[in-house]
């Protein structure tokens, strides 16, 4: 896939992060809430440019040896083409080179192109979490790669 490219997230990706976000989800992060995990020490975020556009992010919280990946995000017109897995792929390898032995993960139960990405990339369900999301209300699936 020599159309992709991973790197780190910067202050100039925000707007257009933002704007994938609320054509992707009912309850989008905003523009702020990106800037602000610039500052985050244990914040650590990617994105994916595809033929040079801004194509998604992937992003996780580092707490001790563990990681929670709170945040992927692709652009509706670009789903399909593998970008997702390079996000989670890539996040994972950041993660072990930073000493993480467990990623975790909560997606919706009805989401099934991102559970089948997130098995690719090792990940098993491990519980639910009732009415976890809004808008519409729905169930979370637990996962988790140890």
């Amino acid at each position: 896939m020599d159309k992709l490219i991973i790197r780190k997230i910067e202050e100039g990706d925000m707007a257009e992060l933002a704007a994938i976000e609320a054509e992707s989800f009912s309850t989008p992060w905003s523009e702020q809430s990106f800037r602000e995990l610039l500052s985050l020490d244990y914040a650590h975020y990617l994105v994916a440019l595809y033929d040079g556009e801004l194509a998604g992010s992937a992003g996780m919280r580092v707490i001790c040896d563990e990681g929670n990946i709170d945040n992927v995000v692709v652009k509706p017109t670009l789903r399909g083409k593998g970008i997702a897995n390079e996000l989670i792929a890539e996040l994972i390898k950041l993660g072990d080179s930073m000493g993480v032995v467990a990623y975790s993960l909560e997606v919706r139960v009805s989401n099934a192109s991102a559970i089948h990405v997130y098995e690719k990339n090792g990940f098993v369900n491990e519980g639910i979490r009732p009415r976890f999301y809004e808008k519409p209300v729905e169930d979370a699936m637990i996962m988790w790669r140890r």
